[in-house]
C-alpha cells in the first residue's frame, strides 16, 4: 500500500468540503465542532462529541498541510478549542462523551453514563498528539498549544480505569453511579488506540497484562476464518461495521505493524474493507457504491454490517477505507457524487447515508463520520497523520510495551502497493 496524491480535482474538492465541516461548521466562539449538522450547513443542536473534537484537531492539521487555511489560522483555532476543553469537567482525567458546544457542560449520554468516557477521551488524545507534533515551532502560539495539550494528555488516569486489576480498561465511570455501566474495553473493536495510549502514558501507564488479558482476551480476539474469499485475522464474523477499522487507524499506521495476535495489521484492515465491499457487491447495484458502518438512518442512528444489514449505505465507510482499498473507495466516491444527479452532496461533502432501495437520503453530516474521511484521505495522499502519530515518543513507548513490531517511517513508506496486491481482490 503506497501513499498517493493522485486525487482528481473532484476528489480533492470532496476532501476540502469535508474538512470544512470542522472549519466553517464549528461553533464561532468555542471553536468546537457540533456532533451533527444539517446538510445545508446549519446546526441541528449545540451538542459536541469529544471524539468529534479529536477528529477536529486532525482536520486542522490536514487543512494547514493542504493550504486550505494558514498555519496561524490553524494554531489560533486549535488554541481556542483547547481553551474550551479547559472548561470541561473531567473524571479522573477522562472527558464525558457529550458536552454543550458552548460552555462545555456535561450532557449525559445514556443511563449510568454521565461521567468519563475513556474511548471518547482516547479519540480526542490521538488528535491532540498529532496537533502537538505538527505545531512544533517556537512561536508563542505554538508553545501555548503544546503546553495546553500536555495539560490534557498527561493527566488522563489510564491505569485507574482498570479498577486496579490486571484485566481490561473500562469504558465509563460516573461520580454518581461509579462503575455501574460495567463495559470493559475488549477487542476487536474501534478502541485499540486506547491501549496504546494507556501503555505509553508518562504519568499513569497500564500494565501490559491489561492489553493481553483484557483487549486481546488471551488470544480469543483472533478469527482466521475466510469470508467471501478473504481471510480475516481478527474480530467478529465478516468484520463488523467499517468504523472498527477507521477510528484507531486514522492515527495508527497499519503498515509494518504486528504483534502476537496479528502479524500484519495492514492485512486486517484491508481484509475488513474488502469483505465489506464484496458483501455490498452482492447486495447493492454498482451505481449505488458500497459501505456498511454506523450512520444515521430513517429511524435514527443505526449500526450496519454484513451480518446486520439495514439496507443503508454510509458514505464514510468507503471513503474512509481509501488507504486500504484505494480503487474501490475512489470508485465509490465518484458514484456517490453522481448518484441521482448529486442528491448525496451537501454543504460539507457527502450526506451521511442513504437507502438505495427506497431513495431515502439523510439530511445530516456527523462529526464522527466526517472526521475519518478527512484523516484517511490525507493518509492515502501523503501519510501525514500516520507519520505524526507514529513518531510521537509515547506512541513508540506504548507499542513497544505492548509487544508490537513497528516498522520505521522509511520502512513503512517502502511497503507499497505490492503488499495490497498480494491479498485477493
Amino acid at each position: 500500500m503506497e501513499v498517493s496524491d493522485e486525487f482528481s480535482a473532484q476528489l480533492d474538492g470532496l476532501h476540502h468540503s469535508t474538512f470544512d465541516y470542522f472549519w466553517s461548521g464549528s461553533h464561532p466562539e468555542s471553536g468546537l465542532p457540533r456532533d451533527r449538522m444539517r446538510s445545508d450547513g446549519l446546526p441541528i443542536h449545540e451538542i459536541t462529541s469529544i471524539s468529534g473534537v479529536g477528529f477536529g484537531f486532525l482536520a486542522l492539521v490536514v487543512g494547514v498541510h493542504r493550504a486550505w487555511i494558514t498555519r496561524q489560522e490553524g494554531a489560533d483555532r486549535a488554541n481556542r478549542m483547547l481553551r474550551s476543553l479547559g472548561a470541561v469537567k473531567r473524571f479522573h482525567g477522562a472527558f464525558p462523551h457529550f458536552i454543550q458546544t458552548a460552555g462545555g457542560k456535561t450532557i449525559p449520554f445514556a443511563k449510568f453514563d454521565d461521567g468519563g468516557d475513556l474511548v471518547e477521551t482516547a479519540l480526542l488524545v490521538q488528535g491532540l498528539i498529532c496537533a502537538r507534533e505538527f505545531f512544533d515551532r517556537q512561536t508563542a502560539d505554538e508553545i501555548d498549544l503544546r503546553r495546553s495539550v500536555a495539560d490534557i494528555v498527561e493527566t488522563v488516569e489510564w491505569a485507574w480505569f482498570t479498577q486496579g486489576k490486571r484485566g481490561p480498561l473500562f469504558w465509563h465511570w460516573s461520580p454518581r453511579y461509579g462503575w455501574a455501566k460495567n463495559l470493559p474495553i475488549v477487542g476487536w473493536n474501534e478502541a485499540l488506540v486506547s491501549y496504546v495510549l494507556a501503555a505509553g502514558s508518562t504519568a499513569d501507564a497500564i500494565d501490559p497484562a491489561s492489553y493481553h488479558a483484557g483487549w486481546a482476551r488471551n488470544g480469543e480476539i483472533t478469527n482466521g476464518t475466510t469470508y467471501l474469499g478473504v481471510r480475516l485475522p481478527l474480530g467478529e464474523p465478516f468484520g463488523g461495521p467499517l468504523f472498527l477499522s477507521h477510528y484507531s487507524f486514522c492515527t495508527l499506521d497499519p503498515r509494518g505493524l504486528g504483534d502476537v495476535y496479528c502479524s500484519d495489521y495492514l492485512e486486517q484492515v484491508h481484509a475488513h474493507s474488502l469483505i465489506n465491499y464484496r458483501y455490498c457487491s452482492t447486495r447493492y447495484a454498482p451505481e449505488d457504491g458500497w459501505g456498511l458502518s454506523a450512520c444515521d438512518g430513517p429511524k435514527g442512528y443505526v449500526v450496519n454490517s454484513p451480518t446486520d444489514d439495514h439496507g443503508i449505505i454510509a458514505t464514510t465507510a468507503a471513503l474512509s477505507s481509501v488507504p486500504f482499498l484505494p480503487l474501490r473507495s475512489k470508485q465509490a466516491a465518484e458514484r456517490f457524487l453522481q448518484w441521482h444527479g448529486g442528491a448525496l452532496v451537501g454543504r460539507f461533502g457527502l450526506m451521511d447515508s442513504f437507502e438505495p432501495t427506497t431513495g431515502w437520503v439523510s439530511k445530516t453530516h456527523l462529526a464522527i463520520n466526517q472526521g475519518p474521511v478527512v484523516a484517511m484521505m490525507e493518509n492515502h495522499r501523503s501519510g501525514l497523520i500516520w507519520d505524526l502519530f507514529m513518531n510521537a515518543q509515547e506512541i513508540q513507548t506504548g507499542l513497544h510495551r505492548l509487544g508490537f513490531r513497528n516498522a520505521s517511517q522509511q520502512a513503512r513508506r517502502e511497503i507499497d502497493a505490492a503488499t495490497v496486491r498480494a491479498i485477493p481482490k
